[in-house]
């Protein structure tokens, strides 16, 4: 799981540990669970917990989810997203399992249930779940945003080397992007090679 907690400071922290918790609940509850069942209680236990009702003024926090689930022995994996996407990075092309547009928390779309993806793997698959935290980044010569575009093809780029080998490419152009620019959100990029 791959999870970015809106609110920076003492609220995120408190979601995040809010998150870990009720992901921990939920998965001991049932072994066999599906990733959109998984996100479905989730929002469920933070929209409980949080009191959150809709109403204008009353606390808005939630985080943005990718779920995978990989079966190793079916070679598949089962993904769900809250507002973040999966890439696969397959003989380079790239297959994007986009994630609903709702967020783990109060939403005018609470009524509905995550999405379920299922898609069959094979050995080499690149598979890349992200925060928005390195997209958002501002920095380049005129200090726009490095962009969703910008950010899938440099991970066609670099999907055949070590993962060893990807994390540097990746801190490095990042650094190089922000230049003289502060960080602005947090960053959490995770590769997995099938």
């Amino acid at each position: 799981i791959i999870a970015d907690c809106t609110g920076h400071g003492v609220p995120g922290a408190f979601m995040s540990m809010l998150g870990v918790a009720f992901l921990n609940e939920i998965v001991s509850k049932n072994a066999n669970i599906s990733a959109n069942e998984i996100l479905n209680e989730l929002r469920s236990h933070v929209i409980n917990s949080l009191h959150q009702t809709g109403k204008e003024g009353e606390s808005q926090d939630g985080m943005d989810v990718a779920m995978l689930i990989i079966d190793k022995d079916k070679t598949k994996v089962d993904f769900a997203g809250a507002n973040n996407p999966l890439i696969i990075i397959r003989d380079g092309e790239l297959i994007e399992l986009k994630g609903d547009k709702m967020p783990i928390g109060i939403h005018t779309r609470v009524g509905e249930s995550f999405s379920s993806k299922d898609h069959d793997l094979k050995k080499g698959d690149m598979l890349y779940a992200f925060s928005d935290g390195y997209p958002d980044q501002f920095g380049g010569p005129k200090g726009k945003k490095f962009m969703i575009k910008r950010f899938k093809q440099l991970l066609l780029t670099i999907h055949n080397k070590t993962l060893k080998e990807q994390k540097a490419i990746l801190d490095k152009a990042l650094d190089d992007w922000m230049e003289n620019t502060h960080q602005i959100d947090d960053i959490l990029v995770m590769g997995i090679r099938i």
